[in-house]
């Protein structure tokens, strides 16, 4: 693509308008950058590489998309930046060239359960118009096939005041159809609830009924409501309670009771428990509370609307023989050939916007998805792609897209697929930024950034910039390990048992039956949404011991870091407790040790309104998050700011050996460096990992289960090339020590690497969901039979 400068015919010299071809950054220190200046050709298609943690997204995210979009955030008026979220200003000198920046990121699609794909895009919005337009019978506006609004109907009057002693009286009805299915509340499911794990009915309220967790039985607002109300014997077995009891007891509206003088509502068990626990994301709970919901609380499909969440009336209308609910459930693929057939000239533009909508979907490579799936089974590769759907048609050009790993979850077979998505916007005049490890993408690129050499605070210095052919020259890590090529395993270790599967049927599994070799390193492969995570995840059989290390987000706050994430913080803090004859808590910045200035926080924010909130480092304990007698306190010699301050690599050797050597610590310590977080300070905030870190960061945590079957999910994720290496490493040893370890993985270093390879398809959705093949690696690349054995075969160059 040519960049020819437009020039006037009567002038030579260029218009000063094309003299900004350039997004200069200088002095760029955001997280552990070091003063980074480079130029980004604008138009162009540039590619960010380097080791997890060596800067890129701090560069590409933290810096320029973030003044970006605070810039253009500026331009709204004080009362509308009022609502929007507040922006501080990168630390960097210069920012110069910037375009409107577009940011499409590995963030998870909300995981609420009135999400699903169809109302997370506008595909969902089209549909319902179509259908309140064309449907027969029509039962009313698009409002009528939504399941998330209720129907409602009300009446009455209210006074309206004309002055001077002249009111009058109007009178009002209001009805509103909504779609919602009334028993699941537009859910799709309900959920029963098991007496027995909420109270044992042997027992009284007073000798302590409850097993719900955190129900303490001198609690004024759980247990002593109950028992003190007045409406129950809080000394009778509940199981001799009688029938007005037990539905006083289960389901009663709030009511207003007194306890001691005090005014508390009293509510039925059931209610109670579902607006206490249900009602949250399963997620975001505790796991002991989450163990607890999963024991108590069984969801099956709702029986009226069949799963759909919508009511009899909104399936009821049909266009042509299909009702919303249908179209809705229908694989997008089939949907989108179903729209094509419609004709009906007054609602042209609305079918002309959703076949867009809808074959962008299939051409990204999620004609596999159906609308009503919910947003929150989507991986975080999946999530990408949707979010790029409504990028994918723009007639906006020369803005910035910046897409975090766009590859994410994608079989070499799509990836040339999502290359050419990226080159379609860059030929539209727009600037393409991409953060990526894979060589397929990165061979694309017109200018490369290499960040390093190493990762943390090795890293954040540009290493190389310039073409992919002068970065396969140059002496970069990345450079090095760009034509990197496993050969597959010759000789494979021999099964020592089996995992059986059979008649797995979840989500596009055709009733596949299977058996998963254990005591080796098994890796299920196949082409995107050909039925991975539903055969790993849905179908291993229950009572199977085994650990499971998804890609989910993992939970903190900015008060949370490694060490209080992997428990390592415990035996430190009781370490320091006995050398030095204090309480643990002391030693928490979350506890009694809090720098009482910034609550432990380490810094002071300050909130500006509509403009971005300032962060100063708390003055009195510097930033060390402790009072100061807490850090006359020491271990071996280091205060424990000091020790929140290491690296994980200083902390194995100082928990090693010698004075400060505590065993419990060393091993946390050592399973970090083991997954390759040797780099990060035990104190650095959770919000600041990376995507692959954080997982790297939940299988350390793991490691220590007991399970004797451990099943990842894209490992790979977030990691440079060389960091594979000892990935595989640390799979043989897991192998080695008597593990059967399970990975769903596109990776082709990672196949060439297995013992037993079963792989999914042959195509997405419901072309896929069979075995078809199951074998060593070296059999796959020899028959070449699927698409798998195809690239494994050119991979390995055999």
């Amino acid at each position: 693509m040519s960049m020819a400068k437009r020039t006037d015919p009567q002038s030579p010299a260029p218009h000063a308008a094309d003299s900004h071809d350039l997004i200069r950054v200088h002095g760029a220190r955001v997280n552990n950058l070091k003063d980074v200046s480079i130029e980004i050709p604008k138009r162009r298609l540039t590619v960010f590489t380097g080791v997890s943690g060596s800067g890129k997204s701090s560069l590409v995210f933290g810096t320029i998309a973030a003044e970006s979009q605070r810039l253009i955030n500026e331009t709204y008026s004080a009362f509308v930046q009022g609502f929007m979220p507040t922006l501080a200003r990168p630390e960097v000198d210069v920012l110069d060239g910037l375009t409107t920046v577009i940011t499409v990121d590995q963030q998870r699609l909300g995981a609420d359960p009135r999400s699903t794909v169809g109302t997370a895009t506008d595909a969902n919005a089209m549909l319902r118009i179509l259908f309140s337009r064309l449907g027969k019978p029509y039962i009313g506006s698009p409002q009528a096939f939504s399941f998330n609004v209720a129907s409602v109907q009300a009446s009455g009057a209210f006074k309206v005041d004309r002055g001077a002693d002249r009111t009058r009286t109007v009178k009002r009805t209001f009805t509103r159809t909504g779609g919602m299915c009334t028993r699941c509340e537009g859910r799709g499911t309900v959920s029963d609830i098991d007496l027995t794990q909420l109270y044992d009915d042997s027992k009284s309220l007073s000798e302590g009924a409850f097993t719900i967790p955190g129900w303490k039985s001198d609690s004024f607002w759980t247990v002593r409501v109950y028992a003190e109300s007045g409406l129950l014997d809080p000394d009778k077995p509940i199981r001799k309670f009688t029938k007005k009891e037990m539905q006083d007891f289960l389901y009663r509206e709030p009511t207003k009771v007194k306890v001691e003088g005090v005014n508390l509502t009293y509510e039925g068990l059931i209610p109670k428990i579902q607006k206490s626990f249900l009602s949250k994301d399963k997620e975001a709970l505790q796991p002991h509370i989450r163990e607890f919901v999963e024991r108590a609380v069984t969801f099956t499909t709702c029986p009226d609307c069949e799963g759909s969440r919508l009511s009899a009336e909104a399936r009821s209308s049909k266009v042509g023989k299909l009702s919303i609910a249908d179209a809705c459930a229908m694989q997008i693929s089939d949907l989108a050939e179903w729209v094509r057939g419609l004709d009906d000239p007054s609602v042209a533009p609305l079918l002309a916007a959703l076949q867009r909508t809808l074959d962008s979907f299939v051409e990204i490579g999620l004609g596999y998805l159906s609308l009503d799936r919910p947003s929150g089974t989507l991986s975080g590769g999946e999530a990408q792609r949707v979010k790029m759907i409504r990028h994918l048609g723009s007639s906006l050009t020369d803005v910035t897209y910046v897409f975090d790993e766009p590859t994410i979850g994608l079989h070499p077979h799509d990836i040339q697929r999502m290359n050419d998505l990226l080159l379609r916007l860059r030929d539209k005049g727009n600037t393409v930024l991409v953060v990526e490890h894979k060589p397929q993408t990165i061979a694309i690129a017109d200018h490369v950034v290499d960040l390093g050499p190493g990762a943390g605070t090795g890293g954040g210095t540009v290493c190389f910039e310039g073409t992919v052919e002068g970065l396969r020259a140059g002496d970069t890590v990345t450079g090095r390990h760009l034509d990197d090529r496993a050969a597959v395993k010759e000789t494979v270790r021999k099964p020592t048992g089996a995992l059986e599967i059979r008649g797995a049927s979840a989500h596009n599994l055709q009733g596949v039956d299977v058996d998963i070799p254990l005591g080796v390193l098994t890796v299920v492969t196949g082409v995107a949404g050909s039925g991975k995570s539903s055969l790993v995840h849905g179908s291993v059989p229950a009572g199977a011991d085994v650990v499971s290390v998804d890609q989910g987000a993992i939970r903190g706050s900015r008060r949370s870091n490694p060490a209080t994430y992997t428990g390592l913080l415990d035996p430190i803090r009781k370490a320091f407790a006995k050398a030095n004859g204090v309480k643990p808590a002391l030693f928490s910045p979350n506890s009694e040790g809090a720098c009482p200035t910034c609550n432990g926080a380490g810094v002071i924010y300050t909130d500006l309104a509509m403009m971005a909130g300032v962060a100063t480092i708390c003055e009195e304990c510097e930033g060390k998050r402790f009072q100061a007698s807490v850090l006359d306190h020491h271990f071996g010699g280091r205060d424990i700011s000091e020790v929140l301050a290491m690296s994980v690599t200083e902390a194995e050797e100082f928990f090693g050996a010698g004075e400060a050597r505590t065993p419990a610590a060393h091993r946390i310590l050592e399973r970090l460096a083991d997954v390759g977080l040797g780099y990060l300070s035990l104190g650095q905030p959770l919000t600041t990992l990376s995507g692959g870190e954080r997982q790297r960061l939940k299988l350390a945590t793991h490691m220590a289960d007991k399970g004797g079957v451990y099943v990842l999910d894209e490992p790979t994720t977030g990691l440079h090339l060389a960091d594979v290496e000892q990935l595989l490493g640390l799979l043989d040893r897991l192998v080695d020590s008597g593990k059967s370890v399970i990975v769903v993985e596109h990776h082709q270093a990672v196949m060439a690497h297995a013992d037993w390879i079963i792989d999914l398809g042959p195509g997405a959705g419901h072309d896929g969901g069979r075995i078809v093949f199951e074998g060593t690696p070296a059999d796959l690349v020899a028959a070449r039979s699927t698409l798998t054995g195809e690239h494994l075969a050119a991979y390995a160059g055999s």
